[in-house]
């Protein structure tokens, strides 16, 4: 479990608050089997190794394990994700929202290797939060880490 005054916690509910999450999300490594749908409660989990950008500020380069959280998932859909058997990390690149017939609208998920999930949402609701553990930056498929995450 992450220390409780450093563990990240947020939540969006439009557009801007999303961008602030994706940020904070921004290369982390997620492995297939991590992902999951449940159709019945109409939501949508992603586990990874975030990269702790307010970390490395303090010099520390570390991951720490976070769930992104989607509620009011109605329908998704996927292109060019690796087989959950393979077991390699993907990098996240960033999530963005678009609006199809307010609040409804479009998730998507993008990844290094061109990979996609495309979440179809009754409104925008997600939920960045840190659960633990924490461990020293590594590289994950996809991307390897830069002298500003390095240094």
């Amino acid at each position: 479990m992450p220390d409780a005054a450093t563990a990240l916690s947020l939540v969006a509910l439009d557009r801007e608050g999303l961008a602030v999450i994706s940020a904070h999300a921004q290369n982390s490594c997620v492995k297939r089997g991590e992902i999951d749908w449940s159709p019945g409660r109409k939501r949508f989990v992603v586990g990874a190794m975030r990269y702790d950008w307010a970390a490395a500020k303090l010099g520390r380069h570390e991951r720490v394990g976070a769930a992104l959280r989607f509620d009011r998932v109605l329908r998704v859909s996927q292109i060019g994700m690796a087989p959950a058997s393979e077991g390699a990390a993907q990098n996240l690149l960033g999530v963005t929202f678009e609006k199809t017939d307010s609040p409804s609208g479009i998730v998507v998920l993008a990844f290094a290797d061109g990979g996609l999930i495309r979440l179809e949402v009754e409104c925008l609701e997600v939920a960045l939060r840190d659960i633990g553990p924490r461990a020293e930056a590594q590289a994950c498929a996809g991307h390897a880490l830069t002298k500003a995450e390095a240094d």
